[in-house]
């Protein structure tokens, strides 16, 4: 291989005003004076600060056993999975992961990748292409909506959960091969979503359901088992579930389950499968040992969605039907100062605005987690509301609930 220098006229100084990037500037001015500019919430080990920002629903990712799973991971295979899962980047871990992960959510076989949006993209570009359709609603997480978008298959974008929609749209296709795609408890506000009718509707028009479980897992169904066990579908044919080991198992990745079959296609298919590093051991070992947590203690679940009843009780607001209790403050800048407010009391709270909602729904998004207590919850509430009040927002005018 040779090395070709530049010549110094293909070099262009910044000094001569040609700078192809100058428009940063004023698209960061935009977003600032929209309230749209958004900067990383840097935590610190602080004790006090009381995080319902978090998706740790179940308080796991702390938990003695968990963090042990993780240092003897690291004691065993080191910080890194060294190189990618087809290589040499899966370790016995990761089998034993998938397996009881497959066993757990009753399904014949899973798969780990290194995130859940990895996880949905693969499956997704795996699943459907040039040449299929997809059906997908608006409710759906960014990485599913990447996944249809870098499919290259048509898309028909269809109302948060409008299985009526879907039928339709299956109805009218010309392709042979369809994939329905949704997530099962909406990430946005925790709503559910029509699972059961959504598989019926994939069945009867010979389409297979992709349902992302990231926010049910731990969090509905029978010990925690998710939405998909709690409609009675765990395993059932042309269904394909997604999940994470970054939200009530308190690690990192993401996870597909299906068929056998299915298993070795995305290995032989899923690009980001195939092309990125494993995911790392102590993120493994962490997710076993908190899956072990919830598989002792089936109670688990219900301590948090009784923790969000009481905190949805508290601000005044319908009781959610998961761990997300969503309140609609309106303008950006509103929804950002009222957070600030909160931090500044010791209470971290989720602040989402577009394009992660619609214009004009901007609002908080409290994440309740089963290892707080009863004071503290009515601690997080009276702060929450102060914080409300603050910025205009009378206890009358909180919107909460589910986003229509």
């Amino acid at each position: 291989m040779t090395t070709t220098e530049l010549p110094d006229s293909a070099i262009t100084s910044v000094s001569d005003g040609d700078d192809a990037l100058a428009w940063l500037a004023d698209e960061a001015a935009r977003l600032r004076a929209a309230g749209l500019h958004r900067e990383p919430v840097v935590r610190t080990p602080d004790p006090t600060m009381v995080n319902v920002a978090s998706n740790d629903y179940l308080g796991l990712s702390g938990h003695p056993a968990v963090v042990a799973g993780a240092h003897a991971a690291l004691d065993t295979w080191g910080a890194g999975s060294t190189a990618s899962r087809l290589v040499v980047g899966t370790t016995e871990l990761h089998v034993d992961l998938e397996d009881e992960l497959a066993d757990f959510l009753g399904f014949p076989a899973a798969l780990a990748f290194s995130s859940g949006y990895l996880a949905n993209v693969g499956a997704i570009t795996a699943l459907a292409g040039r040449g299929d359709l997809i059906v997908s609603d608006t409710g759906t997480h960014a990485s599913l909506i990447d996944g249809c978008r870098l499919s290259r298959a048509r898309v028909v974008v269809t109302g948060r959960g409008d299985h009526a929609a879907v039928r339709a749209a299956l109805r009218e296709r010309t392709e042979q091969r369809a994939l329905v795609v949704t997530d099962s408890v909406y990430s946005i506000d925790g709503e559910p979503a029509p699972v059961a009718e959504l598989y019926s509707a994939a069945r009867e028009h010979g389409a297979a359901l992709l349902v992302d479980e990231a926010h049910a897992l731990g969090v509905r169904g029978p010990g925690g088992r998710g939405l998909v066990a709690e409609r009675g579908l765990s395993g059932a044919p042309d269904l394909v579930v997604t999940t994470v080991l970054s939200k009530s198992l308190g690690a990192q990745g993401g996870v597909v389950l299906g068929s056998a079959l299915l298993r070795s296609h995305l290995i032989d298919r899923a690009r980001t499968f195939i092309f990125d590093t494993g995911l790392n051991p102590a993120a493994v070992g962490a997710a076993r040992a908190a899956l072990g947590l919830l598989r002792s203690d089936a109670v688990m679940p219900d301590r948090l969605r009784a923790n969000a009843v009481r905190l949805a009780a508290a601000i005044g607001v319908p009781d959610p039907a998961a761990a997300v209790i969503s309140l609609i403050i309106g303008e950006p800048q509103a929804a950002v100062d009222a957070a600030a407010i909160c931090r500044d009391r010791g209470v971290l709270v989720g602040c989402f605005r577009p394009p992660s909602v619609p214009a004009g729904t901007s609002r908080l998004r409290l994440t309740v987690r089963a290892d707080l207590d009863g004071p503290l919850i009515d601690h997080v509430a009276d702060v929450v509301m102060g914080a409300l009040r603050e910025v205009g927002i009378r206890e009358g005018g909180i919107r909460g609930g589910a986003e229509r």
